[in-house]
């Protein structure tokens, strides 16, 4: 398969970040923060992101404990991931996000941007990564 866009999302339980990336230069950008309850997005605001962005993969950000384990969060982020491959055709990747908030805090005092800024950096992770893929 040929990657050419990605959407990545940040999940959080109160906020999901959202970022678009191109695989030719690598790059990606925040483009937006949606509200959830208790970690279930409105998902027409997702169907409408997909719909315009047109996808090749979703990603979800997995937010694995430093010694690699699960945390509760981690499996939060997986159930979100295979709700994102039920209701979608693209297929869904989970990409290790350890440290990636810590990361978008130094770039970003906007708590909202934040939440975009690590859907940005997982979203360019997976893009760096894509030349060991093949």
């Amino acid at each position: 398969m040929t990657v050419r866009c990605v959407l990545a999302f940040d999940f959080g339980l109160n906020n999901i970040g959202v970022a678009a990336g191109q695989a030719i230069t690598r790059t990606a950008e925040g483009i937006t923060t949606l509200k959830a309850k208790n970690g279930v997005p409105h998902w027409s605001a997702i169907d409408e992101l997909v719909a315009s962005w047109r996808p090749d993969i979703l990603l979800v950000g997995l937010p694995l404990n430093m010694d690699q384990t699960m945390s509760a969060m981690a499996e939060r982020a997986q159930q979100f991931a295979l709700q994102l491959a039920e209701r979608y055709t693209q297929p869904v990747e989970l990409v290790d996000e350890r440290l990636t908030s810590f990361e978008a805090r130094g770039r970003s005092a906007d708590r909202d941007a934040r939440h975009a800024i690590a859907a940005q950096l997982i979203a360019e992770t997976y893009l760096s990564q894509s030349d060991q893929r093949r």
